[in-house]
């Protein structure tokens, strides 16, 4: 017996050890990916790691208030932008258990007055981004109210207006119009506030302490500051009221407490089994097609491992939230800069935390390997793919995106450089590529056919710099989003907000073009003379930007 309890000390003692390796090693891991992104003197990031129902990580790293050098703490606020969109769906889903709704029911049960153009709109498609109103975020006008405090009635009456984008259920289009009058079918159906619902609902009951329905006047402990880039480097985030984003992105909380939210849900004391299985299966359009959507969460995959997740973006806060089911994992990442997304790093996290961690490492091809590679590929949903060979390494880019390196794992595979994205090529039975497949994080994989077109070229032309100096100043082409216009001697820039500078090269006179994204920009004249407008063509959009005074 004394032998036999030493050997099962013995064991004991061994798988314990293991048990501390794996710890210590993810830890080590963890430690590194935040530390890369989130530097001490910078804004930074809350982080938030469980497993098996356990929290295995949790840290806070850079700066919480960079004016007054306040470091992260772990308990911060953050304002978590549209993963609002799941308590929103879950009260929506709440009230149907209750009988007070149908999913079906007509959104003009609820707003009898609201246009609906002949067309059949469902509370369903509100939650699933199928409905086809115009998202009020997406409207030029928005710019103009974006600091207005306005009532719920007061933003609908913005918005109800405006052209509906596509049939109900025919398309997908992430559609913060939908949410926010899911907010209102709410108020409607439960008699409180959408505020007083989530407060007394969901955040009391919870003990979810640290979470408040956004707004900018009340003092809240512990609230990181928000950043953005501006033209000079980091700046403060631009002023926004928290009554717009309302029940699409208004809420405020912690990685802690959005864990406590989590927990909730899927221990099913929110909504039953059955209908969070629902809201966790991808929504059928009318053509039988899948999206990659519920309700209020995306559902993609990590590495194979399914995952139900959702991602937040509001002026000065980016966030994001990944779960994997059947390995039992949550991430939150929080941070407090538009200029430093977590989406990439939650992902890898998450991706170590199942043990299959994104270590692709890149192998040696010869030259003509890689010249096989090179040409247009086609997608009728999605345009063209150009492959190119620049220096020997080769680049992808889609029509309006950005010109990427990609790197060989193995013959025929490559993965993105700076993102979880992957390019599988395809061959015929003699060798001879006739296409790619593209997967990426979040998004459906997409083939594209090979074509014999020839890769486009723009021939640069000089403009005289007198000529240029008459374009640059400040275009408003979204609310909250411009482009400003510099010069450089006989050199023009284009910077973006919250983006980097890039110089645009001449092709006429009065247009000019990207090499870093596939892009381009015009310039154009008012009756006296004077540059007034520009248009950006991307991503077969024309996007019309006035010039700001």
């Amino acid at each position: 017996m004394k032998t036999l309890k030493i050997l099962f000390v013995s064991i004991w003692c061994f798988t314990t050890g293991i048990v501390l390796a794996q710890s210590t090693t993810l830890t080590s891991e963890f430690d590194k990916l935040l530390t890369d992104q989130f530097k001490p003197a910078e804004s930074g990031a809350t982080v938030l790691v469980a497993q098996k129902g356990k929290i295995i990580y949790q840290k806070a790293f850079g700066q919480a208030n960079l004016e007054l050098n306040v470091p992260m703490q772990p308990s911060m606020v953050f304002r978590i932008g549209s993963i609002t969109k799941q308590f929103t769906a879950v009260a929506i889903l709440q009230l149907m258990e209750q009988g007070k709704l149908s999913l079906e029911d007509e959104i003009t049960k609820f707003i009898p007055d609201y246009p609906t153009h002949g067309h059949k709109i469902t509370v369903e498609h509100l939650l699933t981004h199928t409905s086809g109103i115009k998202s009020y975020t997406d409207m030029k006008e928005f710019g103009d109210v974006i600091q207005k405090d306005m009532k719920p009635e007061e933003l609908i009456n913005f918005f109800k207006n405006q052209p509906m984008d596509f049939a109900p259920g025919t398309q997908w289009h992430y559609n913060n119009s939908g949410f926010f009058l899911l907010g209102y079918i709410i108020e409607k159906v439960s008699g409180k506030t959408y505020p007083d619902y989530v407060e007394q609902v969901f955040f009391k009951p919870l003990g979810m302490t640290h979470s408040y329905y956004g707004n900018d006047a009340k003092l809240i402990p512990n609230r990181a500051a928000g950043y953005e880039r501006g033209k000079d480097g980091i700046q403060n985030a631009s002023p926004m009221s928290m009554t717009l984003p309302y029940a699409a992105g208004s809420i405020q909380s912690t990685v802690e407490d959005l864990w406590k939210w989590h927990q909730a849900v899927h221990a099913y004391q929110l909504v039953r089994k059955e209908t969070l299985e629902k809201a966790f299966t991808p929504y059928k359009l009318a053509n039988g097609k899948p999206t990659n959507y519920g309700y209020g969460w995306f559902l993609g995959d990590i590495q194979g491992s399914a995952t139900i997740e959702h991602g937040g973006g509001i002026n000065g806060f980016l966030t994001s939230s990944i779960y994997l089911p059947k390995e039992d994992v949550f991430v939150a990442v929080f941070s407090n800069s538009t200029a430093k997304s977590p989406d990439n790093v939650a992902a890898k996290l998450a991706a170590w935390a199942i043990e299959k961690p994104y270590n692709f490492k890149e192998v040696a091809l010869d030259e003509n390997t890689l010249k096989g590679y090179i040409g247009v590929y086609e997608n009728p949903e999605a345009g063209q793919r150009i492959i190119s060979l620049e220096n020997g390494k080769l680049y992808s880019q889609r029509t309006g995106g950005p010109k990427s390196l990609i790197k060989p794992y193995e013959k025929d595979k490559f993965f993105f450089e700076t993102s979880l994205s992957f390019l599988n090529f395809q061959r015929n039975v003699n060798q001879m590529i006739t296409g790619v497949i593209s997967s990426q994080r979040g998004a459906q994989t997409m083939l594209w056919t090979k074509t014999d077109k020839p890769i486009p070229t723009r021939m640069e032309q000089k403009v005289d710099e007198t000529i240029l100096a008459k374009y640059t100043g400040d275009y408003q082409l979204a609310p909250g989003f411009i482009l400003s216009i510099t010069q450089e001697v006989q050199k023009l820039f284009a910077q973006a907000t919250g983006q980097g500078k890039n110089e645009l090269f001449a092709e006429s006179e009065t247009k000019f073009f990207l090499k870093v994204v596939d892009a381009q920009v015009e310039f154009f004249k008012n009756e006296s003379g004077q540059v007034d407008k520009l248009i950006l063509y991307q991503g077969g959009q024309k996007i019309e930007g006035k010039k700001m005074k």
